[in-house]
């Protein structure tokens, strides 16, 4: 199979599984297919599907990750703080390490709004309909909603990382509280002691609740540094700690911490 055949088996298939959408035009050109294909994965429930299906899709994301290309975790240059600490620009679903974490919302499914540009959206689209079933699978034994600071770890299926660390940071409406500061704080220890008890070495962080859930990113950074930097003088088994950024805002407050001794964070 080409890639423009499995692209459309799959769209196909999809379509199939989500009646609702059956007069849905596939569109001709590569593009919009990879477009519909991508809100069609992020729209589909956690369901099992066939192993004809998933070979077919694992060999479209891996072909597709390769198409992205990929940064090697250990080709990154250490921060002037800290030999073990990183920082990094770019997207998180092209990183080579042994585990990302995912900035994920209590459900814990990934985001159902197609083609959204969330983490959580981008993370599921690239791993493949296997994430959401696990994460469905965990729920389904938890029995309730992930708590905020809490996280939970799963395969990285068509990811170039090995797991996905998936939490939940706390949501900000209205001024900075100190209870918001305490639970992103528990975030970065949660991850920290999940991936370490799982033998993860190099492990990349997003900015958590800094996007929808509208955490300020100068405070957000603060407390992440702090907590990572903490943990480190503890432990000896995590050989990298990567602070992923997307945007230059989040890259400049961090690259100004990380060459800087890292502050005591003053919750607002």
């Amino acid at each position: 199979m080409t890639q423009d055949e499995r692209r459309l088996y799959l769209i196909q298939a999809l379509l199939k599984e989500l009646p609702q959408y059956a007069g849905v035009a596939i569109p001709g050109d590569e593009s919009g297919q990879q477009q519909l294909l991508r809100s069609l994965f992020n729209l589909r429930p956690p369901l099992p599907t066939d192993e004809a299906f998933l070979k077919i899709q694992d060999a479209y994301l891996s072909q597709r990750v390769r198409e992205r290309g990929t940064t090697d975790a250990a080709s990154l240059v250490p921060s002037e703080v800290n030999p073990r600490i990183f920082l990094w620009q770019g997207d998180i679903t092209t990183l080579k390490c042994d585990a990302i974490v995912n900035a994920a919302n209590s459900a814990l499914l990934g985001c159902f709004q197609p083609c959204h540009s969330c983490i959580d959206n981008i993370i599921h689209t690239f791993s493949g309909v296997q994430l959401r079933l696990r994460c469905h699978e965990l729920m389904e034994a938890q029995g309730h909603p992930e708590s905020t600071g809490t996280a939970k770890i799963t395969p990285g299926y068509n990811l170039p990382c090995q797991q996905v660390l998936h939490t939940v940071g706390p949501i900000v409406s209205g001024p900075l509280q100190s209870s918001d500061c305490d639970l992103l704080a528990q975030c970065y220890r949660s991850c920290l002691e999940l991936a370490v008890a799982h033998g993860v070495k190099s492990l990349t962080f997003c900015c958590i609740s800094t996007g929808v859930f509208h955490f300020p990113q100068d405070q957000a950074a603060r407390i992440a540094l702090e907590s990572v930097s903490t943990f480190l003088k503890t432990d000896q088994t995590l050989q990298q700690v990567i602070f992923n950024v997307f945007t230059d805002t989040d890259f400049n407050l961090y690259k100004q911490l990380l060459t800087h001794t890292p502050p005591t964070v003053t919750h607002r």
